[in-house]
């Protein structure tokens, strides 16, 4: 009987960071999953080249299939994010009907990392007067109005080499266990929780 969810992703970190919040079931709005993800060795642009024909490959032992990838460094050219997502789509398609879907994430999984300042702070023990985000800014960060930074993967690595704490995939999953995932603002969040949430409602008690 195929199982219920096959994920590509171009790197450990973004299997943590996907790995932390999918357990998390009711956060979500779905029913518990079994999931198996793959990495694709060449990263966002493998992904971007070949991911779709790497999960043709995983139709029959799978019901569903998500392609994941960062738009930075995936060599898309001047092909934006969304046009990349539908493109990608589009092939899933012809495999997967509607049990396929794109996810590509603007700049990269590393926005995820800062949906909450007061858990960064009590993950990293920072103990500064300023705040984490307030640091940064006097590092010469740029947030947005949703109090993520324009280069989230940078900010991230300066606050661990502050902490002297390694960036490691381990911390992308301990981050994405404690966040708030309904808060979560971020648009390619929002089409992966709405994608989980259709194909796999919370069962009926």
């Amino acid at each position: 009987m195929p199982r219920d969810l096959v994920i590509l992703v171009p790197d450990k970190n973004t299997q943590y960071a996907i790995k932390g919040g999918i357990v998390r079931h009711l956060a979500l709005g779905i029913r518990p999953l079994e999931v198996q993800f793959l990495t694709h060795p060449y990263r966002d642009g493998g992904v971007r080249t070949g991911g779709v024909a790497l999960l043709a490959l995983e139709r029959r032992r799978f019901e569903h299939a998500l392609l994941v990838m960062d738009y930075e460094g995936s060599g898309a050219g001047r092909q934006g994010v969304a046009e990349l997502e539908a493109d990608l789509d589009h092939q899933l398609s012809l495999m997967w009907g509607d049990n396929g879907k794109a996810i590509v994430i603007e700049p990269e999984v590393d926005m995820w990392m800062w949906g909450a300042a007061y858990i960064l702070g009590e993950l990293f023990d920072w103990s500064e007067p300023l705040q984490i985000r307030d640091w940064l800014v006097t590092k010469g960060y740029v947030f947005d109005t949703n109090g993520k930074p324009h280069r989230p993967k940078e900010a991230l690595e300066l606050v661990c080499r502050h902490q002297r704490i390694p960036r490691s995939s381990s911390l992308y999953e301990q981050i994405a266990s404690r966040i708030s995932l309904r808060r979560c603002s971020d648009s390619a969040f929002l089409r992966l929780s709405a994608t989980l949430q259709e194909w796999f409602p919370v069962q009926p008690a």
